[in-house]
């Protein structure tokens, strides 16, 4: 709206003021004044909404600008996702083609680990036998080695015909002929035979950390005295006199022991007298250390 200046209302007041009374000039005079009044502060109040307006505008623009950059954010995600989709799809259908491929062959992925288990219990089982396998080895090649050193030291007295070694069930036997060591139904040891004891009792004092058992064994013929009811007892009796005079010659007590056969553990026949004779012995028996029973697998 366009406003009259003052003084164009006031030449224009002056005129009706010829025409009308003073009373109805100063009147209108007033009423101009406040119309203009009103006028100025409604251009103000244009102006200041046109300015609201362009402020309103600026930001719509801004909010649209804004609002574009999501819709292309927008657009690039939703394009990552079908992306990845694909990728996913493609890698559900290799898995269940490499499923598919495993089933052809028989096999699938449970029995591969399976399989992979069971073939890491067999190797530890193995391992484990081998390792027996190399115990069993060493003691072995120990008790070799032991059994070659005595028979070393025993030689002199098994080329006199003093004694035999045999090796019985895995262990080394020394052997002594009842002749040598006993008259025919006693227990006392003969001189010949306390000769041969004490050169056993000084190699059995070189040997450490090793037991002996002392066996009595007699042949078929049987035996009742009134002292020894059968050959058991005989056997007996003999075994653990050679104990005593062992441990008289400086054997240690707690590595020997005593036992006695009769005539049922034979090494010959006894259909005959020399089968008699070698049945009829004394037999000190080197037993194993507990290192040394080690046992062999056999599956």
């Amino acid at each position: 709206m366009k406003l009259l200046p003052l003084g164009y209302a006031l030449a224009f007041g002056s005129l009706l003021g010829a025409c009308v009374s003073q009373d109805k000039y100063d009147a209108a005079l007033k009423d101009a004044g406040a119309a203009h009044a009103e006028l100025t502060k409604a251009a103000a109040d244009l102006a200041k909404a046109k300015a609201e307006v362009a402020a309103l505008n600026e930001a719509i623009k801004q909010a649209e600008a804004l609002l574009g950059l999501g819709r292309k954010a927008l657009d690039g995600e939703t394009a990552n996702v079908k992306e990845l989709q694909a990728k996913l799809d493609n890698a559900i259908a290799t898995t269940a083609q490499l499923k598919k491929e495993l089933e052809r062959l028989g096999k699938n992925a449970d029995a591969l680990l399976a399989e992979k288990g069971g073939l890491s219990s067999a190797l530890n089982d193995a391992k484990a036998r081998l390792e027996e396998l190399r115990r069993a080895q060493a003691a072995a090649a120990a008790r070799a080695k032991l059994y070659k050193e005595l028979l070393a030291k025993f030689q002199k007295m098994i080329d006199s015909g003093e004694l035999r070694i045999a090796l019985r069930n895995g262990r080394m036997v020394i052997q002594l002929a009842n002749d040598v060591l006993f008259d025919s139904g006693h227990t006392e040891i003969k001189p010949a035979g306390q000769s041969a004891l004490a050169q056993v009792a000084g190699i059995f004092r070189s040997i450490p950390d090793r037991k002996f058992q002392v066996a009595g064994d007699t042949d078929t013929v049987p035996i009742h005295t009134d002292r020894f009811a059968s050959n058991w007892e005989l056997s007996t009796a003999r075994a653990v006199e050679v104990v005593r005079f062992l441990i008289a010659q400086g054997v240690r007590p707690d590595v020997l022991s005593a036992a006695g056969y009769g005539e049922f553990d034979p090494v010959a026949p006894n259909d005959d007298a020399t089968g008699r004779a070698r049945n009829r012995r004394i037999e000190i028996t080197l037993q194993p250390n507990i290192d040394e029973l080690v046992a062999v697998p056999t599956g």
